[in-house]
């Protein structure tokens, strides 16, 4: 298995923060928010490599970062060489990039790095593998139709399949969202290609993704029960700042 974290994009809901500095690497508490992530798939022992995707303009940052990353052997950057938010390649755009860049045919999980989230990955890799060779994705209540329909909106049946799934809804059927989180085992990687041909103009959001998928595959979600941040405003990064600083 292989790990990607997605950190290409150019943040412009929290300008002028991320104006010229990557939002992954904004501080949580002491540490870049990206850090939580890595102790998190460290823990899993797994992974054979964690690949880091990010872009032209944050590309030098990134290097910065790394050379703090001494300890993790198996880590390593990949440039989408895209310069600017208009020319970004999108969240599926970089992950068929990756896999076409590394020649990747093992097993990938992918995390959002803007995903500050609470909750074991190794449950999330356990069901994930029982599912297989069918796509798992991870999946929050948010607990409230109007924040949900910031988010992909998704209904489970008993055994936890994707029966529903909407890309940012008007109005929400469920309060059960997807989390930048996904399980693709490498039978599955070549929808990804398949995708893209049929939607080349829609790059951005996974879910729009992980909607098509649904129709075409079994798709599964695992549901977290704890705290989960995606920070994309300012509110909400805030927010998570004030619970990780109190720690």
């Amino acid at each position: 298995m292989k790990a990607l974290i997605l950190a290409a994009g150019y943040g412009t809901r929290l300008y002028p923060l991320t104006h010229q500095y990557p939002k992954p690497l904004l501080k949580i508490g002491k540490r870049p928010l990206i850090d939580f992530i890595i102790d998190k798939i460290k823990d899993l022992e797994q992974p054979n490599e964690i690949i880091v995707v990010t872009n032209q303009r944050f590309i030098k940052i990134f290097r910065k970062w790394l050379k703090t990353k001494k300890d993790i052997q198996n880590l390593s950057l990949v440039n989408d060489l895209t310069k600017d938010y208009q020319h970004r390649r999108g969240a599926i755009g970089d992950i068929d990039f990756v896999i076409r860049k590394k020649q990747i045919k093992d097993d990938l999980l992918v995390i959002g790095a803007d995903n500050l989230f609470e909750g074991n990955l190794k449950d999330f890799i356990y069901f994930a593998k029982k599912k297989s060779p069918y796509v798992t994705i991870g999946v929050y209540d948010i607990k409230d139709k109007n924040k949900a329909s910031l988010y992909g909106v998704l209904k489970l049946d008993r055994f936890k399949q994707v029966v529903d799934f909407k890309e940012k809804p008007k109005h929400p059927f469920s309060n059960l969202v997807a989390m930048c989180l996904y399980y693709f085992p490498k039978e599955s990687l070549a929808f990804i290609r398949r995708y893209l041909k049929e939607n080349k103009d829609k790059k951005d959001a996974l879910g729009f993704y992980i909607e098509w998928l649904s129709k075409k595959d079994k798709v599964y979600g695992f549901s977290f029960s704890k705290s989960w941040y995606d920070i994309g405003h300012h509110k909400i990064y805030q927010e998570a700042k004030e619970k990780y600083e109190r720690r």
